[in-house]
């Protein structure tokens, strides 16, 4: 099995800053694309950030220049630095992987439970 598991949420004022981290672990072969979503109080979730095995990275347009994702294959982790936090980024937000585990051949997606961030104004 594999387990995703984020940490870092927490309460900030508006202009602050937050770093999420997610660890995987299991019995993971490799991971292909890793990425951050978030999903609000009555809307749907919404993809954050997401960044490639070799790198690339994609941005939801209300975050870019103000987020930054990463990632490290070797703790197979991915981050999210968060700076000048604003109230509408206060969601639960999600670590997601695409995971090849042993023994099996296909990439399968996997989420973490979520952590929550709520940005005061």
């Amino acid at each position: 099995q594999v387990q995703l598991v984020e940490s870092g949420g927490g309460l900030v004022q508006a202009g602050g800053s937050l770093r999420l981290s997610c660890a995987a672990s299991g019995s993971i072969l490799s991971i292909n694309a890793m990425g951050w979503y978030r999903q609000a109080p009555g809307k749907q979730r919404e993809l954050v950030a997401a960044i490639t095995s070799g790198g690339s990275t994609n941005y939801a347009d209300s975050v870019k220049g103000r987020f930054t994702i990463s990632r490290d294959n070797a703790k197979n982790s991915v981050y999210l630095q968060m700076n000048s936090l604003e109230p509408e980024d206060t969601a639960v937000y999600y670590c997601n992987a695409e995971v090849k585990r042993r023994y099996y051949t296909n990439y399968v997606g996997y989420w973490g439970q979520g952590t929550q961030v709520t940005v005061s104004s």
